[in-house]
Formats: structure tokens, sequence, C-alpha cells
């Protein structure tokens, strides 16, 4: 497990827009509404190739509140791991958030830093994260990457019990381990997935136009 002092702060910026990349106004709109009808999961699902990380790149370079940014990889399959990179993260757009945390972390003994202590930290969490002074965007990219069934219970205990100040995306390959239909029969989530991502036309032209 990786400790907060060797975490890979590469891991925690979006990728930068790429110059002459297709403007995609339909889906940067959809985007737009999901946010602004208070839902709290937008899920961006498709396989590769298909430009996810480049249109929510995009998206958050046209929001005006900040956003929070995690790339994950086959490693972070360890919950208290992968929960100190998302609170690291966090702290890009509050440095309050996940204090608590940290300091329970740094003192517990790391064989007693099981699924039940996580499990105690959690509520924690969301209380700090629910202390948030403004709304923003959490963005956890290649979450395809995560099989560990712990993490995925953290996380659903975040979804479920989400501030209304955090908007959660989750770029993916696969849909998630997540129990999500309670979120979507309370129309609660965004999903943008391979059928909309696909260029219309359009774009197609002015893809090779461009390219």
């Amino acid at each position: 497990m990786t400790t907060p002092d060797q975490l890979l702060t590469v891991k925690l910026y979006a990728p930068p827009l790429r110059p002459g990349q297709v403007d995609r106004p339909r889906l940067l709109q959809k985007l737009d509404q999901g946010l602004m009808q208070g839902r709290k999961l937008s899920l961006v699902s498709a396989p590769a190739g298909y430009g996810k990380t480049t249109l929510v790149a995009e998206w958050l370079h046209t929001l005006a509140r900040p956003f929070a940014w995690l790339s994950l990889e086959r490693s972070d399959n360890h919950p208290v791991q992968f929960i100190t990179y998302l609170v690291t993260a966090l702290q890009q757009v509050d440095p309050a958030i996940g204090r608590l945390f940290q300091a329970a972390l740094a003192s517990a003994d790391p064989r007693e830093m099981g699924s039940d202590w996580l499990r105690a930290q959690l509520p924690i969490l969301v209380n700090e994260i629910h202390q948030a002074p403004a709304p923003f965007v959490l963005v956890l990219d290649d979450y395809h990457t995560i099989s560990d069934l712990a993490v995925h219970e953290a996380l659903g205990f975040i979804l479920d019990h989400q501030p209304p100040q955090m908007h959660l995306v989750i770029i993916t390959r696969q849909d998630p381990l997540l129990h999500l239909s309670r979120q979507r029969s309370r129309g609660l989530v965004t999903e943008i997935r391979m059928t909309e991502l696909r260029f219309t036309r359009d774009e197609a032209a002015e893809f090779f136009t461009r390219t």
C-alpha cells in the first residue's frame, strides 16, 4: 500500500486539451444538464478509443466550478490506498477535506487497517466533504482498472451518501460494480455510452478536415 508521501501526483491532474480536437457540443450539453439538474453522477462508459477522457477534460474546462481529478491504475486495488488517493485529489478543491482521515491513517496500526477500519472512517470523510464551501466535480478516470470489491463498496457508500456539493464523474470501459439502480430510478445519473460517443457525420467530417 502506498503511503501519503509516496503518492504519484501526476495521477491528480486532468490531461491537457488537445489542439485541433473535435468540438462535441451535444455531449457537453448533456453533461451540463445533468450537473444543473442536481444529478449525483455522470457515467461515461465505452471501450478504448472513443474519446471518453478527452470529452470530460474538455467539459471541465468549460465549467465555472473547481474540479478534482484522479487517474486510477490496477495498483489502486486496495481500499485504503484508493481512499488515500481520493482524499488527496479532493484536497485540490478544498484542503480541509480528509484531514481527519489522514490523521487516523498516520496513527493507525497497518495490521488493523482492514475493511472494518475503513468503514469507520468513511462517514467522517463524507461529513468533511459536506463542509466544502462551494460545489465541485470529482472525476475518476479509468475506473475499469478497479476490481477489488472493498473499493467498490467504499465508493458506493460515498455515492449513496454523497453531499450535494459534489458531482461525481466516472470514466470507464465497462460499467462499475456499483448499485446504481436506485440512482437511475430517481433520475440521478447522466449516462454517455458508446453509441453517443461515436462521431456524427458532421463530427467525422470535422475530424478528417483537421487531421
